[in-house]
């Protein structure tokens, strides 16, 4: 799973998609280029009743679900709750991930790069991902709006699907292996990418179509290796 990527600077992003408007510059973004858990990013969606036309919005990295009392996503006893990544085979009946799936409430996560551990030396060593032909990625995820009862502010959030990657020639060596589980049951998971043919189709079309959509990227398009220290 990935829980660290670095977002292109706004200017990139406005002029690679083609983005001219923004709807919600948050007072406390700080426009960070390296995302972590949390932080607030931009992302584009599909802007409101505006066929084809793409929004660039800033929200938080990690969804907040409808019952949570704080941005901080939590269970519904309360307890902590990492929504940054979202299964793919298990988002259409998670309580935190189904209805934006449902509503088509797809969006496209601008990244230069991420980030995923690769324990083949017996400790962490973070690797990075980029794309060999040296665009940007447009990593597939999805988007809600929550709203504070106390405060009544209206926050946005985003989670990053993860597909299953157990077999593939890269992504199937990343993260700590569980020595209990056989190699093709261990639940490696890729990040999943969107092609620049494809935003737009992503973006409007209809949940089946979405769905097929979803592929675990072929080991040409990365550009990986350790992280320089």
């Amino acid at each position: 799973m990935c829980t660290r990527y670095i977002s292109p600077e706004q200017r990139e992003i406005e002029a690679f998609w083609r983005i001219d408007r923004r709807s919600n510059r948050r007072k406390d973004w700080q426009n960070l280029l390296t995302v972590f858990p949390l932080s607030l990013a931009s992302f584009i969606r599909r802007a409101d009743e505006v066929d084809y036309a793409r929004e660039l919005v800033v929200g938080q990295w990690g969804m907040i679900p409808p019952w949570s009392k704080s941005n901080v996503p939590t269970t519904a006893r309360g307890t902590r709750l990492s929504t940054v990544n979202a299964r793919v085979e298990g988002m259409e009946k998670a309580p935190t991930y189904k209805n934006a799936w449902a509503r088509g409430k797809r969006c496209i996560i601008p990244a230069t790069s991420f980030d995923e551990p690769n324990w083949e030396t017996g400790k962490n060593v973070w690797w990075r991902f980029r794309r060999a032909d040296g665009a940007p990625w447009g990593l597939a995820g999805l988007w809600d709006t929550w709203t504070d009862k106390e405060t009544g502010e209206v926050w946005d959030s985003y989670t990053m699907l993860m597909l299953n990657a157990d077999g593939h020639p890269l992504m199937g060596r990343m993260h700590k292996p569980d020595p209990t589980l056989p190699p093709d049951q261990q639940d490696k998971r890729s990040a999943v990418p969107i092609e620049a043919h494809d935003f737009d189709r992503w973006l409007t079309c209809t949940v089946d179509e979405a769905k097929e959509m979803l592929k675990v990227p072929p080991l040409e398009l990365f550009d990986a290796g350790p992280v320089e220290a």
